[in-house]
């Protein structure tokens, strides 16, 4: 998580290598640490790096209180095994707790840190903070043989010692709930914080529109507008203040101005968001109090602040914030185990849904280098550090909530939006963005009620800015959606529907049945000259199973709701000894499960990718006795639907209870459409937008330039990248409906490295 900050640029991605195994550890020890502010999702990389150095005989050792651990010594610096990791992937904070020490700012105190190190046979770090601490680590680490000979000067440290650890091999995570680090999409605890931040808008805006009432929200971020801006555009805020881009003089002019719009439009609310680190063009801090006040002499409105504070940094991690921090410890393992004493120190990065070891001093650096820019007025440069998506999501967010119009312009192009396939969570947000930036452009957004099958019926009807008001951040799908492919003699209803309505162009957001029913729209081209009109299919599907995209709009939801129902169901059987069975949807793509069971530390996932076995079950009934048996208290299991005909959940429970010979007993959970429901997460909202931005702009082109090409459009290692709907068949494997190529199974080898499957 999904990360959506990509840095879309120019580099070439060739150095981003896929998952490696895990080199032999044996004789090494590693010391782990989080320092600086505590971030959601620290949790589960702590646990990825003991139990991944554990996995290849590697001794761990955790530092507690931060970098002061080191300096302290005695039971700051303990062994850590397997099971003082166990349960606390859904734990918010750091349960190695974390301290700013500026003891450690010291050269004193850091040759304290290093004899501590030293006599524990300590000479690699993995250190999860934010760029302070990161900074810290690079400068113990060129330190190092320095302040290991003045130990040896001092008679601290034996000689021999000196020479078995010449160097100190680091790595560093990224804990900041800011997504501050230039060069990474997303930083720990940054998703889980949106998440805080977006439903307190929701809930704020329903208050507020009440009582027609504004609210100034205010959102961490000292020198960095990730949190406030992408909040701004999933929470569909009317205006939001950032560090990067101080407003020009008389900014309070068009914010009123951007204010009286959106009520003249239809709006009962008005949300303002501001940056804790947000200032004017002479670098005067720009409060929330003051915002709130100019709200309340200018336009006569009751006003209101809401401070978020530290409540963005609590609570239980996002499931993006748990799979994402486990597959980054299990890389912070392999890169201190392969380090050599010339290795550059890197920081492990997310970076267009694969794994980037950066130059560590070069991410610090450009880093620093942002507020330097915002002080000397360099904003464009300030906006760029911090990538093309954050460029693009900040021209979205204008166009969206300062329109050049809120009605179509006369006689300008006529575009249907239309639903296909089962509902995913996002499809209203993505309504929303197109019909809002299509009417802001002067189009007219046609409706398509009821997928392929309202088409044909011809259930038609305009879109007005006022009907999208609130839709956000609902779940569902207000245009309606069916599962319905279009058959052959649909095809002459499809065709006049489009040419009484006068539809110009058509824009598809759906799962596998959309793209099978556009496919075969575009084959029938010769009949049906209706059809010759420029379509683009935008990926909205739970599954996550389509063509062209690693990412669709709805999984993020779906992974969200399911790692909250095994949170539960594990907490149900916490009195007992107990095995969980828990299936998921995904029909023939184990996304769900696999994400799922990672992110809820399963300690087995059974996919239809890779089948099941009746020698895989010997061998894990086999297991789960003797785990039992050596104190096990509970284990989970989670099943893709399709995973296999005849070995079912049922199937799978019974064996298990039958083999558990009264050790434990066995429950089963087949979660079913609650998957598809509730609000979109943070994530969804933002990928649903910036897809239909994209698709939109694409149409745009191909109206222009008088062409009629079918596209669809997705994420395609970080880029946003259309492709020609006649090579979609090249693209999928058609047995089983799901990409020939699928990222995420390369997060296997660290499913099987942190959970309990390697201790048999």
């Amino acid at each position: 998580m999904p990360s959506d900050e990509w840095n879309d640029d120019s580099r070439d991605f060739t150095d981003i290598n896929p998952t490696p195994s895990l080199p032999d550890g044996r004789g090494v020890r590693i010391g782990i640490l989080t320092s600086g502010g505590d971030a959601q999702g620290m949790n589960a990389a702590v646990r990825a790096v003991v139990r991944s150095a554990l996995s290849v005989g590697a001794e761990v050792y955790a530092i507690f209180e931060g970098y002061q651990g080191m300096i302290d010594g005695g039971d700051g610096i303990r062994p850590f095994d397997w099971e003082d990791v166990g349960s606390i992937l859904n734990r918010g904070g750091t349960v190695i707790g974390t301290f700013r020490s500026k003891e450690m700012r010291e050269r004193e105190g850091r040759l304290k840190a290093v004899r501590h190190l030293l006599h524990r046979g300590i000479d690699r770090l993995v250190v999860i903070g934010g760029d302070g601490s990161l900074t810290g680590l690079n400068l113990l680490r060129n330190e190092w043989p320095g302040l290991v000979a003045e130990l040896v000067k001092r008679g601290d440290l034996a000689p021999e010692t000196a020479r078995e650890h010449p160097s100190l091999m680091i790595a560093g995570m990224v804990g900041s709930i800011d997504n501050d680090l230039v060069g990474s999409d997303m930083t720990i605890g940054a998703d889980t914080a949106l998440h805080r931040i977006v439903d307190a808008i929701d809930d704020l805006a329903s208050t507020a529109a009440s009582h027609q009432r504004s609210f100034v929200v205010e959102v961490m971020g000292r020198h960095c507008g990730y949190l406030a801006l992408m909040s701004a555009v999933a929470g569909g805020a009317d205006f939001v203040l950032v560090p990067e881009q101080p407003p020009e003089p008389g900014w309070e002019d068009r914010m009123c101005a951007d204010l009286k719009a959106g009520r003249k439009a239809g709006r009962r609310d008005s949300i303002v968001i501001v940056a804790e680190g947000a200032t004017d063009r002479q670098g005067n801090p720009i409060k929330a109090d003051y915002v709130r006040q100019v709200l309340i002499d200018r336009l006569n409105e009751d006003a209101r602040v809401t401070i978020l504070g530290h409540v963005q940094r609590g609570g239980t991690p996002s499931a993006y914030d748990r799979w994402a921090s486990t597959w980054l410890g299990y890389n912070a393992v392999h890169e201190v185990l392969t380090a050599t004493p010339d290795s550059e120190g890197r920081v492990i990065a997310t970076r267009s849904n694969r794994i980037d070891r950066i130059s560590l001093v070069k991410a610090v650096a450009d880093t620093q280098r942002v507020p330097d820019l915002i002080g000397d007025g360099k904003y464009r440069d300030a906006m760029r550090m911090r990538g093309r998506s954050f460029v693009e999501m900040d021209a979205i967010f204008n166009e969206l909530a300062a329109p050049v119009r809120t009605i179509p312009a006369e006689g300008d192009k006529r575009i249907g939006i239309m639903h296909a396939g089962g509902p995913a969570p996002g499809m209203n947000t993505a309504a929303r963005a197109l019909a809002r930036l299509g009417i802001s452009r002067g189009h007219h957004m046609i409706g398509i009620h009821s997928g392929f099958i309202g088409l044909a019926a011809g259930d038609l009807s305009e879109l007005t800015w006022e009907e999208t008001e609130g839709l956000t951040g609902e779940g569902g799908a207000m245009l309606g959606t069916r599962r319905e492919v279009p058959r052959t003699q649909d095809l002459y209803a499809i065709s006049r529907a489009l040419e009484k309505n006068e539809i110009d162009a058509l824009i598809v957001v759906g799962g596998y049945s959309a793209y099978d029913g556009v496919h075969k729209m575009t084959t029938e081209r010769d009949r049906y000259p209706a059809f010759r009109i420029p379509t683009v299919c935008v990926p909205a599907s739970i599954d996550n199973n389509l063509p062209g995209s690693e990412l669709s709009i709805g999984a993020d939801t779906a992974l969200n709701v399911i790692v909250d129902a095994m949170d539960k169901i594990k907490e149900s059987g916490i009195a007992s000894k107990r095995c969980f069975v828990v299936e998921t949807m995904g029909k023939n793509c184990g996304y769900l499960a696999m994400m799922s069971g990672l992110a809820a530390g399963a300690e087995r996932i059974y996919l239809n990718e890779e089948g099941i076995s009746l020698d895989d079950l010997v061998a894990d009934m086999h297991w789960l006795r003797e785990s039992f048996a050596n104190g096990r208290r509970l284990f989970l299991a989670v099943r893709n639907e399709n995973a296999s005909a005849n070995y079912t959940t049922d199937f799978l429970a019974r064996m298990m209870e039958e083999e558990s010979h009264g050790m434990y007993d066995v429950r089963t959970a087949v979660l079913g459409h609650m998957q598809q429901g509730g609000s979109p997460s943070p994530f969804d909202r933002l990928l649903a937008s910036r897809l239909a931005y994209h698709a939109l702009n694409l149409t745009d082109d191909e109206l222009a330039a008088g062409h009629d090409g079918a596209w669809f459009i997705g994420v395609k290692e970080g880029h946003l990248r259309p492709g020609r709907m006649d090579t979609m068949p090249t693209l999928v494997d058609p047995q089983h409906r799901r990409p020939r190529d699928q990222w995420w199974l390369d997060l296997r080898a660290v499913v099987r490295t942190v959970s309990d499957e390697l201790r048999s």
